[in-house]
């Protein structure tokens, strides 16, 4: 965590220059985010603060940093961290190789499978790791009423966190209904945050629905897919968070939304991204570089990923180069192609040309209860019973959370219906895993052209029971099974061979292994899932949001069907 200034008169006499600095950066090219200017100039630190401005003061250590652009840290403004799928520690090594100082985390993945235990676990995972980690309390335990999920966290339950000084408000208040129609723990929550920040999400929401979600004090959405619908919420005075993790890229196609007159409304989030796209392409920095590379300024891009995050949660001292700021820096050798080259943690440089110069971790003792019960198994848990002619499929949308719903003639055999790779009509299932009910959800999926096998998860946003999709029953059934005796992670099974496997045992999301061993697993899997028939770039994180009941049109949880525009079950089963 970025340090209080506890001795205030030794740093305003730093900044006098009244004596020597820990350290000077020489000849660098300031990007400074409140004037929008870049000059050359000299930055001073002492005691991890950045004291003064110009060529005037003097350190003990000095380095010339050659011309090279210093911009602030970089802020990632919406992120669950368990979706890098290991634990805090090892995602801040990453990421702050990347760029990245300071994220804004909910940990309501976690919190969906262990509640107070888990928001607990990852707030205690962050102290002294080498990353601003700042929290806002999950909002939504359970996402909503069509589920099972592991805990349900009340505004009583959530209070004693409020004031917690890593704590910077609510996190996406997904039930968009409960808002509206003025839900009783809905309104209790939000008045739990006070003057704390309110984060939204309330994707394709408009009109005077719209007026009474950001007339809750709601101040933020990071569901947007069009400009149409960033707009309006922007016109109503929300703050707009355009997102590029693994699953939902919106960064193109919002990016004409973005003015000079308005970007300082604007921030750049990740939300969920998986660790092959951390170590391959970058965090943050992959952002903003895809911003400048699509022709946004780059003081603009920067500004969104720094000093708008910062002011918009009220973070003090971060997110600009200037007296009394914490020395968080990034320096990059050029504007159009942003690839961080030094970054420095409270004025200690800790990462060279994407490499952490920071000693390895040692092992941690990580407590994580079994989180996956569900007993045992056969093929034939997974048949569906023809009962008419006609079903809804969910239909998968490119890049996007959105899916499709319509309405098909499936293919039956024996009055049972199958999967038909023909068709690229595949089941889908979601196993609650919880509470060892045996409950299951069935349905059907267009998408994702598997010829043979199956993929499964305990990765399925957001109350994470187990997910699976396949050709066939028995690859299921041994798909789901493995993640059950791994007590969570992620497989690819064909029959009763298990073709990869990347076990998460803490909560079913994530590992403690480094993260360059998950990217290594998960790129196996991708592999074994490509094998089998699947075309999709990242089939593990597009099936895990297939659960997600909150993103319209038609998903699927361990209680049935969702159609999410009515916010209600429905049968899988259309009369003929």
């Amino acid at each position: 965590m970025a340090r209080k200034i506890t001795d205030l008169s030794s740093l305003i006499q730093a900044a006098r220059g009244d004596k020597p600095l820990d350290l000077v950066l020489r000849n660098v090219q300031l990007i400074n985010v409140f004037s929008g200017e870049i000059y050359q100039t000299d930055v001073a630190i002492d005691n991890g603060v950045v004291v003064g401005i110009g060529s005037d003061y003097k350190g003990k250590q000095e380095e010339d940093l050659k011309g090279l652009y210093l911009s602030p840290g970089f802020i990632d403004s919406h992120v669950h961290i368990e979706s890098s799928m290991v634990t805090v520690p090892r995602f801040a090594r990453a990421v702050v190789a990347r760029g990245t100082t300071s994220v804004i985390c909910d940990p309501h993945e976690i919190a969906n499978v262990l509640g107070l235990e888990g928001l607990k676990f990852m707030i205690d995972s962050s102290q002294g790791v080498p990353l601003n980690v700042f929290f806002m309390l999950p909002s939504c335990v359970p996402a909503t009423k069509l589920e099972t999920s592991g805990a349900m966290l009340s505004a009583k339950d959530l209070e004693p966190f409020i004031n917690h000084p890593q704590v910077l408000g609510l996190a996406e208040m997904m039930n968009f209904p409960g808002v509206v129609n003025t839900d009783q723990d809905v309104m209790e929550k939000l008045a739990l945050a006070g003057n704390k920040r309110l984060d939204g999400h309330a994707p394709g929401l408009s009109g005077l629905a719209l007026c009474a979600y950001v007339a809750s004090g709601i101040a933020s959405d990071h569901e947007c897919t069009s400009i149409l619908e960033a707009k309006e919420k922007m016109r109503l005075g929300m703050h707009i968070m355009l997102r590029e993790g693994t699953a939902a890229k919106n960064l193109s196609d919002l990016m004409p939304l973005v003015t000079l007159e308005n970007e300082r409304r604007c921030l750049l989030v990740t939300d969920d991204r998986h660790p092959n796209d951390i170590l391959e392409e970058g965090h943050i920095d992959f952002l903003v570089r895809t911003a400048v590379k699509k022709g946004m300024s780059a003081i603009s891009a920067i500004r969104m990923a720094t000093l708008n995050a910062a002011e918009y949660f009220r973070i003090d001292r971060v997110g600009a180069i200037a007296p009394g700021y914490f020395a968080d820096l990034v320096a990059f050798d050029s504007l159009t192609d942003i690839y961080p080259r030094r970054v420095y943690k409270d004025g200690k440089l800790v990462a060279v040309d994407g490499k952490l110069l920071l000693p390895p971790l040692d092992s941690q003792n990580i407590k994580a209860r079994n989180s996956v019960n569900i007993g045992s198994l056969r093929p034939e848990d997974f048949l569906i019973k023809a009962l008419s002619h006609h079903a809804r499929v969910i239909g998968l949308g490119k890049h996007q959370l959105y899916t499709e719903g319509f309405v098909t003639e499936p293919t039956i055999k024996d009055d049972k219906v199958i999967s038909d790779t023909k068709q690229d009509l595949l089941k889908i299932t979601v196993v609650e895993r919880h509470r060892g009910s045996g409950q299951r959800g069935i349905g059907l999926v267009q998408g994702f052209g598997l010829q043979q096998g199956a993929l499964a998860a305990s990765v399925a946003h957001d109350s994470h029971n187990i997910i699976a999709i396949g050709a066939d029953d028995e690859s299921i059934c041994r798909a789901v099974s493995k993640v059950a005796e791994m007590q969570g992670g992620i497989v690819a099974a064909n029959g009763e061979k298990i073709e990869a496997a990347l076990e998460l045992s803490i909560a079913g999301l994530m590992s403690n292994e480094p993260i360059e061993k998950v990217s290594a697993d998960m790129n196996e899997l991708k592999r074994a899932s490509s094998r089998l028939g699947c075309k999709l770039e990242d089939p593990f994180m597009t099936m895990s949001f297939l659960a997600l009941p909150v993103i319209p049109k038609l998903k699927i949880t361990d209680r049935g069907l969702v159609d999410v525009t009515q916010f209600a079950l429905v049968d899988l089963f259309v009369k003929d």
